[in-house]
C-alpha cells in the first residue's frame, strides 16, 4: 500500500545516498500530461454551472452494480502562471441528497489527501474510507464504514501531476510544499465557485503518510492568507510524516521490537543488542508529562563503516536508488519473483540451521558489545554494517531468523507498493506474496475514465517518484525524496498558536501495527511542541476507547484542542485494516467532540478514567498481537509462541521498565537517562528456543 513509499521506509544512508544519487542517477523523461475536455464543458469561469459537468451519472461506473451518492469528478485548473495544464484531479460524494449543491452554512464537509510523495488519493478512496471500495479479485464493493457516510467527501490526487491529476514537463511540477500549498488554496479557491456552501462550511482536512507534511504546509497556507477561500476546523493527520526523517524511520526502532517482539524471537540478548545501538545513536528519548525542554535534533544517522558499502551502494542502479532502499541496506537487491513456497512447518533441520546462523550473529554481536563504552556516544561502537539504520536490521534479522518471517524469501510488488513477508505497513501480516488488491484496472477502463472526466493522455498510477522541481536530479539539502522543503515539525510551535488563535482543532491518529510511522514518532512531535502555553500533554495518553461493539479500539488523549489517538490491531492505513474502528473514530473524536480522553483544567485526570497498564515503558508500549498471519494464496495460517514464552517475556520486560523508570526517577531528566547501560540481559531458556519448542504445534489456526 501507498503511503510513504519504500523510500520513506528505509531512508536508507541519507548522507551517502544523497553522493550516490548525484553520481548515478541518469536523466529520465518528466512526465507530461494535461486535463481533457469532455462534451458540456461550460465556457468562462467556474460556477454552480459546471456542476452538471463534473457529475458523475447513473450507471455509468463499470462493474457498480450497488447504489452510490451522487458524486462529481473531474479535473480543476490551479491557476499556475504560464502552466494552464497543471490541474488538480478531485471524486466528491455527497452524504445525504443535496448536501453538497445546498446552501447550507454549518455542515461540515471534508477533504481526503494520500501522501507518497506522489501517491493518489484514490488509493485511499478505493482501499480505505470511500463509498465503494475494491476487493482482492479486483470487484467492487460497498463501503459500510465509509467516512462520507457521515460529512461530504472530497478525495483530491495533489500535487500536480499525482494520480489523476496533471502538470506540464517544463516546469510544472511543485518545487516544494510551498509551491504546493499555492497550488491547493488555488484549487480550493476554484472548487468553491463550483459549490458555493463549501467556503463557508467547517472544513476537515484529514490524510495519512506523507499528508503529514502536505496538510501542515496547506494550513500554513490558509492561515497566511488574508481572506482564505474555506473555513477550516479541523485538521486530522494518520500515521503522518510530521518530524524529520531520522526520527520518523530510525529512532523508532527498540519501539517496534517492544510491540512485537516475535521480531527478535522474544529473545532478551537481541533486544539489549538493538536497545545499547539506539542509545549510541541518539535514539533514546525520554518522554516526560509535562515534558520538560525541548528535545535535540538528532540529525542524520551515522552511515555504515565498512569499507566496501559505499562502493556497494554506487554500483546500484539508478532506479533502484529511487524504488528500493530497502534493497540498498542489504546492498543486493531483494526478489521481485520466485517466492519460495511452503506447504508446511520447516524441518527440524531447517530450525537448527536457522539457529546455528542465529547463534552466530549473536556472538559476533556480542563481541561488538563487550567492546563498547556507554559513557557517550563518541567512545561507543556502532555496528560497522548498519551504523544507525536500526529498523532495517530489525526487518533483516526477523527475515533471517524469526518466524515466520523468515519462512519465505522476500517479494515485493513495486507497483503497488506491497511487501512480503515482512510488511512494514502492517507488521502483523507476513503473507508471501502479500495480498496485492490493484484499483487500477477499475481506474484504467475508458469506461471510468469517461465517468469520471479523467484524463486521457496518462493512465491512473498508484505512486509515481515525484519530480520535484519538474526535475529527478534532488537539490541540495532535499530529503531522500527530492522534497527541499523542511519538515513540519520546524514550524509546528508556529503552526500550533495559528491553530489555537483561529480555533483549529488539531487530532493525529496512528494505527499500532505500522512500522512505517510508528506511533512513538508522533508522541516526540507532540510533546516536543507547545501548544494552548504549554508543551505537549500534561497526563500520559492511556485512557481506553472501544468501537460500537464494545470491543477495545486503542488509547485516546485530550488536551487544549489536541487530540492523540492510538488504534489497536491497525496498520499504516488504519480505515483499511480496522474500518469499524476508523469509523467510530472518525466520527467520534474528528467529526464529533466525544469527550473520552479529555483532560481539562479542573480534572486531575482525563475523561473515561486513565489505565497505566494500557502502555507501558519510556516508549508508550500497546502489545501487538500474538499471532501472526503468514502463508500464501488461500493457504494461510497464524503463528503464535506458546504462551510461556509470552507470559516469561512479558514478565522480563515489566522488569526492564520497572529498573529504567528507578533509575530515569533519580536521574536528570535527559535523553538517554532511560536507556540500558548495563550488560547483557538473560532470558534464560524462554528465549529464541520457543522456535523449536512449538514446532508443529504453532501453526494451528487455518484460514
Amino acid at each position: 500500500m501507498a503511503g510513504l513509499s519504500i523510500l520513506a521506509r528505509s531512508f536508507a544512508l541519507l548522507a551517502l545516498a544523497r553522493t550516490v544519487c548525484s553520481q548515478s542517477v541518469q536523466p529520465l523523461p518528466i512526465p507530461n500530461s494535461f486535463p481533457h475536455d469532455y462534451p458540456g464543458k461550460p465556457n468562462g469561469d467556474f460556477s454552480p454551472e459546471w456542476q452538471n459537468y463534473y457529475l458523475v451519472k447513473d450507471g455509468s461506473l463499470p462493474n457498480v452494480t450497488f447504489p452510490l451518492s451522487r458524486n462529481w469528478a473531474g479535473s480543476i485548473t490551479v491557476n499556475r502562471t504560464n502552466h494552464p495544464n497543471d490541474t488538480l484531479f478531485f471524486w466528491a460524494f455527497e452524504h445525504k441528497k443535496g448536501s453538497l449543491t445546498s446552501n447550507a452554512t454549518d455542515e461540515p464537509w471534508a477533504i481526503w489527501l494520500n501522501g507518497g510523495p506522489g501517491a493518489s488519493s484514490m488509493l485511499g478512496l478505493l482501499l480505505e474510507n470511500g463509498p465503494l471500495l475494491v476487493t482482492d479479485n479486483g470487484s467492487l464493493r460497498s463501503n459500510n464504514a465509509s467516512w462520507a457516510n457521515l460529512v461530504d467527501y472530497v478525495w483530491v490526487d495533489q500535487p500536480v501531476g499525482t494520480g489523476y491529476s496533471t502538470a506540464e514537463s517544463d516546469g510544472g511540477y511543485v518545487f516544494d510544499e510551498d509551491e504546493m500549498g499555492a497550488d491547493f488554496l488555488n484549487f480550493l479557491r476554484n472548487l468553491v465557485k463550483i459549490f458555493p456552501s463549501l467556503a463557508t462550511r467547517p472544513l476537515l482536512l484529514t490524510g495519512e503518510s506523507y499528508a503529514g507534511t502536505y496538510i501542515p504546509y496547506i494550513t500554513k497556507a490558509l492561515f497566511s492568507t488574508p481572506q482564505p477561500p474555506v473555513n477550516l476546523s479541523k485538521i486530522a493527520i494518520g500515521n503522518g510524516a510530521i518530524g524529520s526523517v531520522t526520527e520518523i524511520e530510525l529512532l523508532p526502532a527498540v519501539s517496534i521490537i517492544e510491540t512485537y517482539p516475535q521480531l527478535i524471537g522474544y529473545d532478551a540478548e537481541v533486544y539489549q543488542y538493538f536497545k545499547t545501538q539506539a542509545h549510541l545513536c541518539g535514539y533514546d528519548f525520554n518522554l516526560t508529562y509535562p515534558q520538560q525542554g525541548k528535545f535535540p535534533s538528532v540529525g542524520d544517522p551515522s552511515p555504515p563503516t565498512e569499507p566496501f558499502r559505499a562502493t556497494a551502494l554506487a554500483k546500484q542502479p539508478s532506479a533502484l536508488l529511487k524504488k528500493r532502499f530497502n534493497a540498498l541496506i542489504h546492498a543486493v537487491e531483494a526478489p521481485e519473483a520466485g517466492i519460495v513456497r511452503r506447504d508446511a512447518d520447516p524441518t527440524r533441520a531447517e530450525v537448527e540451521a536457522r539457529e546455528q546462523k542465529r547463534r552466530a550473529w549473536l556472538a559476533k554481536k556480542n563481541s561488538l558489545l563487550r567492546n563498547r563504552d556507554l559513557s557517550g556516544r563518541a567512545n561507543g561502537t556502532i555496528d560497522p554494517w548498519y551504523g544507525c539504520f536500526l529498523t532495517n536490521e530489525v526487518q533483516d534479522y526477523a527475515l533471517n531468523f524469526s518466524m515466520p518471517w523468515n519462512l519465505s524469501q522476500e517479494i515485493v510488488v513495486p507497483s503497488l507498493d506491497d511487501y512480503g513477508p515482512y510488511n512494514v505497513y502492517n507488521l502483523v501480516d507476513a503473507r508471501a506474496p502479500p495480498l496485492a488488491i490493484d484499483p487500477s484496472i477499475f481506474l484504467n477502463d475508458a469506461k471510468t475514465k469517461a465517468a469520471l472526466h479523467a484524463p486521457t493522455s496518462k493512465n491512473w498510477t498508484l505512486q509515481i517518484n515525484y519530480p520535484f522541481n519538474s526535475s529527478f536530479t534532488h537539490i541540495n539539502g532535499s530529503n531522500p525524496f527530492g522534497d527541499p522543503s523542511i519538515e513540519p515539525v520546524a514550524f509546528l510551535d508556529d503552526l500550533a498558536t495559528n491553530a489555537t488563535e483561529h480555533g483549529v482543532k488539531v487530532i493525529i491518529y496512528l494505527g499500532n501495527d505500522d512500522s512505517v510511522v510508528p506511533h512513538i514518532s508522533s508522541e516526540i512531535s507532540i510533546q516536543n511542541t507547545t501548544f494552548g502555553g504549554i508543551q505537549g500533554f500534561t497526563r500520559k495518553p492511556d485512557t481506553p476507547w472501544y468501537d460500537d461493539s464494545g470491543k477495545f479500539a486503542g488509547v485516546v488523549h485530550q488536551e487544549r484542542n489536541w487530540t492523540y489517538i492510538l488504534v489497536a490491531e491497525a496498520g499504516h492505513e488504519v480505515p483499511e485494516y480496522q474500518p469499524e474502528s476508523a469509523f467510530v473514530m472518525y466520527r467520534e473524536f474528528i467529526l464529533g467532540n466525544n469527550q473520552t480522553g479529555l483532560l481539562t483544567n479542573s480534572s486531575a485526570t482525563a475523561i473515561g478514567g486513565e489505565d497505566s497498564s494500557l502502555v507501558v515503558g519510556p516508549n508508550n508500549i500497546l502489545f501487538g498481537e500474538n499471532s501472526i498471519l503468514y502463508g500464501s494464496g488461500t493457504r494461510t495460517s497464524f503463528y503464535a509462541a506458546p504462551s510461556a514464552t509470552i507470559a516469561s517475556w512479558r514478565s522480563y520486560f515489566a522488569g526492564v521498565v520497572a529498573t529504567e523508570s528507578a533509575a530515569a526517577a533519580s536521574a536528570s531528566a535527559t535523553a538517554g537517562d532511560h536507556a540500558s547501560s548495563d550488560g547483557i540481559v538473560s532470558f534464560g531458556e524462554a528465549r529464541v528456543w520457543w522456535i523449536a519448542a512449538s514446532f508443529g504445534v504453532a501453526a494451528a489456526l487455518t484460514l
